[in-house]
């Protein structure tokens, strides 16, 4: 895998739809990247966990993906929960003021728990 490019993976589960997103989310992906997670909140998936323990970097375009879609599932009557972000990633959100809307877990397993 590139560091330029961005993997995105769904797994889903019982109650929970399990994304796990790695590399780089920039202005070059974003659109990818909200396109993935549009296409599971249009179909009713509202409980979603996103993996983020192997993002390098996110840019705001990414940080406004993610506040997208967690509108998109409150307003579904989900959530969106963070697992094991990386380092770069929890500092981003720290730094934007936007730690505090999301539950951020440990790992993937506390995360769709919390469900």
């Amino acid at each position: 895998m590139s560091d330029a490019a961005m993997n995105f993976s769904v797994e889903s589960l019982k109650r929970v739809e399990l994304v796990t997103v790695a590399g780089r989310v920039d202005s070059s992906n974003a659109a990818q990247f909200e396109g993935g997670l549009k296409e599971l909140t249009g179909k009713g998936r509202n409980n979603l966990v996103l993996n983020l323990a192997g993002v390098t970097y996110m840019s705001s375009a990414g940080l406004r993906t993610l506040v997208s879609t967690l509108k998109e599932c409150k307003r579904g009557g989900g959530d969106v929960r963070l697992a094991s972000p990386s380092e770069r990633v929890s500092e981003v959100l720290s730094l934007a003021g936007l730690d505090s809307l999301f539950k951020v877990f440990e790992d993937d397993t506390a995360a769709v728990g919390s469900f």
